[in-house]
């Protein structure tokens, strides 16, 4: 039954990446996977945890407490813990989504779109890439990624070329999230956990992972050619934009962008998890339309009002992080993860080796599970480690090239990253069309980057 799991999620797997063969949508697969997976695991849990796989298990073995006698209800205990995760997860991607369909729906992204005014691929590329790798450093890559896709559909209308950009957005969105100590999940763990420090992470990776950014961009800069499609400069969610004036479709933009700053400052401050900055972001934002549009009429406040732009947020999109999140953390709880942490530290046992390999595991299954386990794995090593032990010091060569790899590995496959996972839920991108277009430039990108970080610090 242990390994018929890993069966049920690479045949889930499979049926995401051939949606559109199959004309089944992948939110529908990924919350039958998730759901199936902790299904099969509660039911043949004491056969499963009796592997001596899941640490938390095996220490409340040794205790004399009852419940460690009742795996069902250990591994209930374990779905609920890991639902407080998905859940935050899931509640700053759903808070994200509605403060920039808010921006959208009043014409606030106008302030950028019309600063935009070259139509040349390349010059566009070059400037949403640039754009998309320093503000993921300042806010997370799954927010900008989300900002980004809402500026594309302002600008380009051809539904492949704006995958094409979407896709590079998704590729600068992690080099640029890699480097910052608020820029992931991945590189925030290893933040808290005191792995690295913000000073550490930002000057040892910063390069690796612009090279990671710079080298798929140059590639596509001698394919692309000619000019992009714009979309009509009314679009049907704009046919009353007379309603609005300049002034609130610019107050609303500065709103919902400070609203967004403002989550890794209310993180510092507070300690919260992000999410309850983004909710509180969003409650500024609408409370902000409530105010500006009190004496507006009815018809009016049934297409602008935060209520019925609610109805527009991509709700599909969430219920897929459900799904793919739930079945990689049975993954995790049941121990096929650590296995597979264990299994790379025998046969390889060299740190770059291991990350190299992890990175490109990110783009599969989550990064944040195969941080985790490397950092259940590998203590930190005190100060005066020496020989191997000392790249598993604080901001030792380990941990930061384990932010390389496992933040921007995961551009490899569009699964593979919050960002990704965004992108194709946003955009309906199909799984094979980016694994022909993208997954060649990613991986190339992505050995770019671990070469000039080799270099750097090794060499």
């Amino acid at each position: 039954m242990f390994l018929l799991i890993v069966l049920v999620f690479v045949l889930g797997y499979a049926a995401i990446a051939l949606e559109h063969p199959l004309r089944v949508d992948k939110a529908a697969t990924a919350l039958i996977i998730g759901m199936v997976t902790w299904a099969m695991y509660v039911l043949f849990s004491e056969d499963i945890l009796s592997l001596g796989l899941n640490e938390a298990w095996v220490s409340l073995s040794k205790s004399v407490s009852a419940v460690a006698h009742d795996p069902m209800h250990f591994v209930k205990h374990e779905l609920e813990h890991h639902l407080i995760e998905i859940a935050e997860i899931l509640f700053f991607l759903l808070g994200a989504m509605t403060i920039v369909e808010v921006v959208d729906r009043h014409g606030g992204f106008k302030i950028i779109t019309d600063k935009i005014r070259t139509k040349n691929k390349v010059k566009l590329l070059w400037i949403f890439s640039v754009l998309t790798f320093f503000m993921s450093a300042a806010l997370d890559n799954l927010t900008t990624t989300i900002v980004m896709l809402a500026l594309l559909r302002k600008i380009i209308a051809d539904k492949e070329t704006r995958w094409m950009y979407a896709a590079m957005v998704v590729l600068a969105s992690n080099s640029g999230g890699a480097w910052s100590p608020i820029g992931d999940v991945t590189t925030i763990m290893l933040w808290i956990g005191e792995q690295v420090s913000a000073q550490g992470i930002i000057v040892d990776t910063f390069l690796p992972s612009l090279v990671n950014m710079l080298v798929p961009v140059i590639i596509m800069s001698f394919f692309m050619k000619g000019e992009i499609t714009s979309p009509d400069a009314v679009s049907k969610d704009e046919g009353d934009m007379e309603k609005l004036t300049s002034k609130e479709r610019n107050v609303l933009f500065f709103v919902g962008i400070a609203s967004l700053l403002f989550v890794p400052v209310f993180k510092s401050v507070t300690h919260l998890p992000p999410y309850v900055g983004m909710l509180l972001g969003l409650g500024n934002i609408w409370l902000a339309t409530e105010i500006m549009h009190r004496k507006k009429s009815a018809k009016f406040k049934q297409k602008y009002s935060v209520v019925a732009i609610l109805k527009h947020v991509d709700v599909a999109t969430v219920f897929f992080f459900l799904g793919i999140l739930t079945a990689v953390s049975a993954l995790q709880s049941a121990g096929h993860l650590s296995l597979l942490a264990d299994f790379l530290d025998q046969k390889l046992g060299n740190i770059y080796a291991i990350n190299l390999v992890v990175g490109v595991l990110s783009s599969i299954v989550d990064n944040v599970p195969l941080v985790a386990g490397a950092m259940g794995m590998y203590d930190i090593a005190p100060a005066d480690a020496t020989g191997y032990m000392a790249q598993f010091v604080h901001d030792g060569d380990f941990w930061k090239f384990l932010a390389y790899c496992a933040g921007t590995g995961g551009s490899i496959l569009i699964i593979g990253s919050a960002a990704g996972v965004a992108a194709m839920g946003i955009e309906k991108i199909d799984f094979i069309w980016y694994v022909k277009r993208v997954s060649l430039l990613a991986l190339v990108g992505y050995i770019c980057g671990a070469i000039t970080y080799y270099i750097i610090h090794v060499l």
